[in-house]
C-alpha cells in the first residue's frame, strides 16, 4: 500500500483579486504616463522660453549697438512704398501695416577705436583749414580706408564719405584719404566748419521683409537712400512685433519673436531698450 502524503492548501489569487491588480496597475501607469508627458510637456515649452529670450536678448542688443552710433538728425521710418518720415513724427498709420523698418546713418566708430590713434579724430583745426580742405590733426586716415574697405566686403565703397557737423544736417562728400591728415570736400562746401565732426561711410536700415528681420548696410551715407542698394544680414527670424519711436536724441524700440513649439502653437519672447 502506497504512501499517501499529506497534501496542504497554498494561498494563491482569485481571479477578483488578478482583476483588482490589473485595474490598480493600468491606473498608475496611465498616471505615470501622464506625468512624464507633463514634464516633456513642460521642458519643450520652457526650452522654446529660454530660446526665444536669448535670441530676442541679443538681436537687442545688436540692434543697440547700432543704434548707438546714430548722427543725429538722420533716423527715418520705412514706410511699405519705400517712403520715409522722421522718426521724431506722429505715426500716419500702425507699425507692421504701414511701416516696415528703420533707416539711419551711423558714425564709423569702427576705424575711430580700432587703434590707439584713431582713424579720424572727430577733430578739425578750424586755423590750419580753409575750404574745400579741412585739417583733422591726431588722425591716421590710412587706417580708415583700410578698415572700411575691408568691412565693405574688400573694395571701396564707390559712393563717398560724409562729414556730419553739429547742427547741420548736410552730408558733406569728402574724396579719397590722401596720407596727410586733410578731407577734401567734394560737392557742397560747408559755410561754417565746428572743431567736431563724425564721419560715415554707410548708412544702416532694419527691415522686417517676410515675418523676418534683416540689417541692410554698406549704401550711401546720405538720409534716405534708398537701403535695397546695399548688403544684408538676416538678423532674426520669426519676427511678431517690431515697434520703434523717437524724441529728441532718445530712441526706443520692442522686438517680439516667436519660436514655434507645434503646428499651432507658439511661444512669443520681447525685448525693449532706449538708446541715447
Amino acid at each position: 500500500m502506497k504512501n499517501i502524503k499529506n497534501i496542504k492548501n497554498r494561498p494563491a489569487f482569485t481571479m477578483l483579486e488578478l482583476i483588482f491588480v490589473i485595474v490598480i496597475l493600468g491606473i498608475v501607469s496611465s498616471i505615470g504616463a501622464e506625468l512624464v508627458a507633463k514634464v516633456y510637456e513642460s521642458y519643450i515649452i520652457q526650452r522654446a522660453e529660454h530660446r526665444a529670450t536669448l535670441k530676442t536678448e541679443l538681436a537687442a542688443l545688436q540692434i543697440a549697438n547700432r543704434l548707438a552710433s546714430v548722427v543725429p538728425g538722420t533716423v527715418f521710418r520705412i514706410k511699405n512704398d519705400n517712403t520715409y518720415e522722421s522718426i521724431e513724427s506722429d505715426f500716419n498709420g500702425s507699425v507692421g501695416t504701414d511701416y516696415k523698418g528703420i533707416q539711419w546713418v551711423s558714425s564709423d566708430t569702427d576705424s575711430f577705436s580700432t587703434n590707439a590713434t584713431p582713424g579720424w579724430s572727430g577733430f578739425c583745426d578750424i586755423n590750419a583749414s580753409t575750404t574745400p580742405t579741412i585739417s583733422t590733426p591726431g588722425s591716421n586716415l590710412n587706417t580708415t580706408t583700410a578698415v572700411i574697405t575691408a568691412l565693405a566686403g574688400g573694395a571701396l565703397p564707390t559712393f563717398s564719405r560724409r562729414l556730419f557737423f553739429p547742427q547741420d544736417p548736410t552730408a558733406y562728400a569728402v574724396g579719397s584719404f590722401p596720407t596727410s591728415n586733410t578731407l577734401t570736400f567734394t560737392g557742397t562746401v560747408p559755410t561754417r566748419i565746428v572743431e567736431h565732426y563724425k564721419l560715415a561711410w554707410s548708412s544702416y536700415a532694419l527691415v522686417v521683409e517676410g515675418g523676418d528681420l534683416f540689417l541692410y548696410y554698406n549704401f550711401s551715407p546720405v538720409p534716405t537712400t534708398l537701403y535695397t542698394g546695399g548688403s544684408s544680414s538676416l538678423l532674426m527670424k520669426n519676427i511678431s512685433s517690431f515697434k520703434f519711436k523717437g524724441s529728441g536724441r532718445t530712441i526706443r524700440f520692442k522686438i517680439c519673436k516667436q519660436e514655434p513649439i507645434a503646428e499651432d502653437i507658439n511661444i512669443t519672447a520681447c525685448k525693449e531698450k532706449a538708446v541715447f
